[in-house]
């Protein structure tokens, strides 16, 4: 297996080739997932979930795969002590299993645009998974009641997605991934139906770029929040957090 791998290009082809004969014991499974593997689907993908933060997250085909950087964003959350989380933008759920993986009792809800997102966030044992755009699906009830809204929104330029490795940019839906010319169209409709949302010293957090920087922040401030940058340097991470005064 790992000869095939290494053929194919993987760099850690030792290491994928034993989560693979993990994820199975039947031979012919094995090879069909080696050469799935081999043709660039991401490994998460192929074995069916990835470890994320503590947690392990079933995934299906063509759900957003969490990042390691992300875990900046669960770590943020779990600081504020929250009793109620909004896991905007969801994907499979694993940034809001994790957060309540620290914080074990909290209100979860998840919501996704994308049917085959909030069926994985199902899978993966969300009770209260919303499907829809944004906002929408979520009940009126979290009104000025949310303390963390972890909104991690696509934020690629449009004109960077062929840049993208191909393990994102052909096997992850654009809609998690593109956040329009600049990466922020998403991100600035989020802020700005946030306070809505979000109680009395609320959070809302979102991955940026470097170079987004002072764009989110003034989107934050034009919505009448309190924002600033938090950046993780071993992660390699960096998050806008707004904060409802």
């Amino acid at each position: 297996m790992a000869d095939r791998l290494r053929q194919a290009g993987c760099v850690f082809a030792e290491e994928e080739a034993a989560v693979i004969a993990e994820a199975t014991s039947d031979p012919l499974t094995r090879q069909d997932m080696v050469e799935r593997r081999a043709l660039g689907e991401p490994l998460e993908q192929v074995v069916g979930y990835a470890d994320f933060a503590g947690v392990r997250v079933r995934l299906r085909p063509g759900v957003f795969v969490p990042r390691v950087r992300s875990e900046l964003l669960v770590r943020l959350a779990a600081e504020h002590g929250p009793r109620l989380v909004v896991d905007l933008c969801c994907g499979s759920g694993a940034l809001g299993l994790a957060v309540e993986r620290l914080r074990p009792g909290i209100e979860l809800h998840a919501a996704d645009l994308d049917p085959n997102a909030t069926r994985c966030a199902r899978d993966n044992g969300i009770g209260r998974v919303h499907e829809g755009d944004l906002f929408d699906p979520l009940p009126h009830t979290l009104h000025g009641r949310v303390d963390v809204l972890i909104a991690n929104v696509p934020y690629v330029a449009t004109a960077h997605l062929p840049l993208l490795p191909a393990e994102a940019r052909d096997h992850e839906p654009s809609m998690a991934l593109d956040g329009g010319e600049d990466g922020l169209d998403i991100f600035r409709r989020v802020t700005g139906s946030a306070p809505k949302w979000l109680a009395p010293g609320g959070l809302l957090l979102s991955e940026i770029t470097e170079a987004q920087q002072m764009a989110a922040l003034a989107a934050i401030r034009g919505s009448g929040l309190d924002g600033d940058v938090i950046y993780d340097e071993d992660l390699d991470a960096r998050v806008a957090r707004a904060r409802r005064s």
